[in-house]
């Protein structure tokens, strides 16, 4: 099974979470063409703000198109996994990051076709450092 592991960095930051605010905090990227391949968007049970995650954000158009939008890097440090999506696979990963003892600040995944993708965050750089050698194996079967 193919998979790619890859350290990224998720910019982030609070909204309200009304009607047309992700709109008005995604226009200056959409202006200067950034191509997110990750945005997550949530709001956090009985807040009354919600939480924007996006990547990636590299040069200077996209790092001031981002700060206008009031982003910033997160301190969480995340890997974003792409792979072969095969029956367990995600079973495996937890497996074998609860066997080593790795704490999963937060995951999202999803799958397309016969692909998934994921992303993850950790404590550490330690922990993701370890964490992506695991979810390869693990990945692999």
């Amino acid at each position: 099974m193919a998979v790619t592991v890859k350290k990224i960095t998720l910019w982030r930051g609070k909204i309200e979470n009304r009607p047309g605010t992700l709109a008005a905090v995604l226009e200056p990227l959409a202006q200067a063409k950034v191509d997110l391949q990750v945005l997550m968007g949530y709001r956090e049970p009985g807040e009354s703000q919600a939480v924007v995650e996006l990547y990636p954000v590299t040069g200077a158009k996209a790092s001031a198109a981002v700060q206008r939008s009031g982003l910033g890097a997160a301190s969480a440090t995340s890997l974003l996994v792409n792979g072969d999506n095969r029956a367990g696979v995600g079973h495996r990963i937890a497996r074998a990051l609860g066997e080593a003892s790795i704490n999963v600040n937060f995951l999202v995944a999803q799958a397309t076709g016969r692909k998934f993708s994921m992303v993850a965050g950790f404590d550490s750089e330690d922990d993701a450092t370890r964490a992506s050698a695991l979810i390869k194996k693990a990945a692999k079967g």
